[in-house]
C-alpha cells in the first residue's frame, strides 16, 4: 500500500539562495496559472480582513524545518523547496486555505494518488457522510475497497448514501445507523449497532456538524453546536474504543475547522449566554475544544492501538457554507476548494499507512502536521487547569470517560 509521499529532495549546503529564489518562481508561476484555477473574485470589504490574513507567522509543529543558524546566514537552509513553499502559503490565510493552496501543494509535493490505494477490508465509520466534505470522503473511500458505515440523522438521506456507496462499490456490505450526534441516548444506539456488526472498525470519522445562527438545544440541554461536535463524539469513541483497537492501530479523525484559530479554549463559554449567542462564535469555539480533545485522547492511548489526529479542510463550497455563510461564499467562492479538495488530508489520513499512524495527537492541513495556535491570546489561554476542566465537562455530561492505557 502507498506510503504517500509529499516532499522534493532537500538542499544541499551552498544551494539556499538558488533554491529558495526557485522555489519562490515556482510559487509565482502556480499563483498565476489562472487559466487552471479560475480567476479569483474581488475581495469586498464585507468580509473581514481577520480572515485573510495571519499576522502571527506559526512555528513549524515538527522538527526537521529548521530556522536556525547565524545571522545573516539564509533561514531556509536545510528546507526542501517544498518546504519553502509551504511556508509562504502558511504567512497567509487564503492561498493557503483556498484550492489555490491544494494545488501547489499537490504538485510540488508529488501527493500519492488517492485512488492508488487498497482498502478492501478495512471499516470506516463516518458521521454527517449524507453530504459536504463527509459524503465525499465516504464515495472515495468506497472506491478505494473500503466498506462504509454511515451515522446520520436522516433515515432518508443515509439509505441514499448507502445505495450510492453500493453503486461505486458492490462488492461492499456498506450500512448505516441513525444518530443525531447531539442525541447521547441514540449515540449510544448507534454504537451499540456498530459493535454488533463488526468486531473491529479501522476507522471512525467525526465529521457531522453545522454552524447554527440561531441557538438550539440539544436533547441533553447542551447547546446543540457543543453537543454534536464535541461532547457527541467524546461519547461515541469511548464506546467504539475496543473495536478501534483491534484494528491496531485503528484511528480516530476529527474535522475541524480553520476558524478555530480565532478562540481560544475557554471551557465556561461551551454553555453560551442565550442573550449574546453568536453561532459562528460558537463553532469556533466547539472546534478549538476538538483540537485540545485530540491532543488529550491522543496523550491518554497507546498509539499502537489507536491513533487520535485532526484535520482542518481550508475553504471548501460545501452545503454548509452555502447555508450558514453566504457573504463569504460569493466573495471567495472561485477559489473555494470543491468537497474532494477539502477531504482529500482527511482521505489521506484514514488511507495512508506511513504518518498518519507513526505520529498521533496532531492537526493536518494538506497532508502537514500544523500548530495548534497561530496566536499568542490563544495559546496562552490553553493551560492545563483548563485542559484538566474541559475533560471533566466531557466526562460529567456524557457519563463516560476514556481511561489511559499508557502513562
Amino acid at each position: 500500500m502507498p506510503r504517500g509521499s509529499r516532499g522534493a529532495a532537500p538542499w544541499l549546503p551552498g544551494q539556499c539562495s538558488r533554491g529558495h529564489a526557485r522555489a519562490r518562481l515556482r510559487l509565482d508561476a502556480l499563483l498565476n496559472a489562472r487559466s487552471a484555477l479560475g480567476t479569483p473574485a474581488p475581495i469586498g470589504r464585507s468580509v473581514p480582513t481577520s480572515l485573510f490574513a495571519a499576522k502571527e507567522l506559526p512555528e513549524r509543529p515538527h522538527g526537521g524545518s529548521g530556522d536556525g543558524g547565524a545571522r545573516g546566514e539564509c533561514r531556509t537552509r536545510g528546507m526542501s523547496g517544498a518546504d519553502v513553499v509551504d511556508r509562504a502559503l502558511e504567512a497567509t490565510v487564503v492561498p493557503s486555505f483556498t484550492r489555490v493552496g491544494s494545488a501547489i501543494r499537490a504538485r510540488l509535493e508529488h501527493w500519492t494518488p488517492i485512488e492508488r490505494y487498497d482498502l478492501a477490508g478495512r471499516v470506516i465509520v463516518i458521521t454527517g457522510a449524507t453530504s459536504g466534505l463527509g459524503h465525499a470522503a465516504a464515495e472515495i473511500l468506497a472506491r478505494d475497497g473500503a466498506t462504509i458505515e454511515v451515522i446520520a440523522r436522516s433515515e432518508h438521506k443515509a439509505v441514499g448514501v448507502v445505495d450510492e456507496l453500493r453503486a461505486v462499490a458492490p462488492d461492499c456490505d456498506h450500512g448505516y445507523a441513525l444518530a443525531d450526534m447531539g442525541d447521547f441516548h441514540a449515540v449510544r444506539s448507534a454504537a451499540e449497532e456498530l459493535r454488533a456488526r463488526h468486531d473491529r472498525i479501522d476507522v471512525l470519522v467525526h465529521n457531522a456538524g453545522a454552524l447554527d445562527a440561531e441557538l438550539a438545544r440539544a436533547p441533553s440541554g447542551i447547546e446543540q453546536t457543543v453537543a454534536s461536535q464535541v461532547a457527541g463524539p467524546f461519547l461515541l469513541t469511548a464506546l467504539l474504543l475496543d473495536a478501534l483497537r483491534a484494528a491496531s492501530p485503528g484511528r480516530v479523525l476529527w474535522m475541524t475547522s480553520g476558524g478555530m484559530y480565532t478562540q481560544p479554549l475557554d471551557v465556561d463559554a461551551l454553555e453560551p449566554d442565550p442573550t449574546t449567542y453568536r453561532g459562528a462564535m460558537t463553532y469556533a469555539r466547539a472546534k478549538r475544544a476538538q483540537v485540545t480533545l485530540v491532543e488529550m485522547i491522543a496523550a491518554r492511548l497507546d498509539p499502537s492501538s489507536v491513533v487520535v489526529h485532526a484535520v482542518h479542510p481550508g475553504w471548501a463550497d460545501t452545503p454548509g457554507v452555502a447555508r450558514s455563510l453566504p457573504t463569504f461564499r460569493r466573495v471567495v467562492g472561485p477559489l473555494l476548494r470543491t468537497p474532494a479538495q477539502g477531504a482529500d488530508t482527511l482521505v489521506w489520513l484514514a488511507a495512508d499507512d506511513g504518518e498518519p499512524v507513526r505520529t498521533s495527537g496532531l492537526l493536518w492541513h494538506d497532508r502537514r502536521p500544523r500548530p495548534a495556535h497561530r496566536r499568542n491570546l490563544t495559546k496562552k489561554a490553553d493551560t492545563p487547569d483548563e485542559r484538566r476542566r474541559l475533560w471533566e465537562w466531557c466526562v460529567d455530561v456524557t457519563g463516560v470517560d476514556i481511561p489511559a492505557d499508557r502513562t
